[in-house]
């Protein structure tokens, strides 16, 4: 039988990965990476040489990152793993993790703080509420929903994620101002964070509101969204503790290597920590 990628075998390989209970976020890369090797397929039976070819040409086109790529051929590993095509695998290249954050990256205090200011100013309170949720719990964004009502009235939220349960505290100043929009939007179960239809708002809704304060809280728009708030979070608490175990367990890591990602210190801090060593003479 040919070894050919299709859309029905896409179908079947992520109907796997939701009974293997993947999140939906996890799912939905898988598919969306799995959908550049179908392209470059153009429906061949797929080779050992084709998968080689594939991860050269990944390389060759300047606009990806090795991040990138690698994401790219973890998901085709998976569906050959799936497809029982174990000899068409291909390696992913090795990437030496940085010691810094570039500053493009890296969102401060200060702007956090001008990004909630703008939203309240401007009339959207419940955008300026979410922000601080995610930045003084350090949550993901797909975690955001099991905020609930309950949860609030509690002080506790209990999190699943990736398998695994772990119990959030809300802080008591967080705590009282989610008290206060559940009775001015007279909530009485369910989600804090609602759409107008009553779902749970999702990902690409406090993406697209997240990037509207950018421009008037005058912060680069790469520096905004979700995930960069729990970074903050991280990089807060560590400030504060210097305790990295209980850092992962309140971000819900299973390995503290990748909370590490999570601290690392901006390239200007990191510049200044080299020139106080006083290594170069005049």
């Amino acid at each position: 039988m040919k070894r050919i990628i299709t859309k029905k075998s896409l179908k079947a390989f992520q109907q796997h990965l939701y009974e293997e209970e993947k999140q939906t976020a996890t799912i939905q890369k898988y598919i969306r990476d799995l959908q550049k090797l179908m392209d470059y397929a153009e429906g061949q039976e797929l080779t050992k040489n084709t998968m080689i070819r594939y991860k050269q040409s990944l390389k060759e086109n300047h606009r990806y990152k090795t991040s990138s790529i690698n994401s790219y051929l973890v998901a085709a590993n998976r569906y050959l793993e799936y497809m029982g095509w174990y000899d068409l695998r291909v390696k992913t290249y090795k990437v030496q993790r940085e010691s810094f954050l570039p500053e493009n990256k890296d969102l401060s205090r200060e702007e956090y703080r001008r990004l909630v200011a703008v939203a309240r100013r401007t009339g959207r309170g419940r955008l300026a509420l979410l922000l601080q949720t995610i930045c003084a719990t350090g949550l993901r964004v797909s975690e955001l929903e099991m905020i609930t009502v309950q949860s609030v009235r509690r002080g506790t939220a209990d999190i699943y994620c990736k398998g695994k349960e772990r119990q959030v505290l809300l802080p008591r100043a967080l705590q009282v101002q989610l008290l206060h929009y559940i009775r001015i939007r007279r909530l009485k179960h369910g989600s804090v964070f609602q759409t107008a239809s009553g779902k749970p708002m999702d990902r690409s809704n406090i993406w697209k509101e997240m990037k509207t304060l950018c421009r008037e809280a005058e912060v680069d728009r790469d520096k905004v969204f979700p995930h960069n708030l729990r970074h903050l979070f991280a990089k807060t608490f560590y400030e504060k503790s210097k305790d990295i175990g209980k850092l992962a367990d309140i971000l819900g890591h299973a390995s503290i290597e990748t909370t590490r990602i999570y601290i690392k210190t901006p390239s200007c801090e990191y510049r200044r920590q080299l020139d106080e060593l006083k290594l170069v003479f005049n």
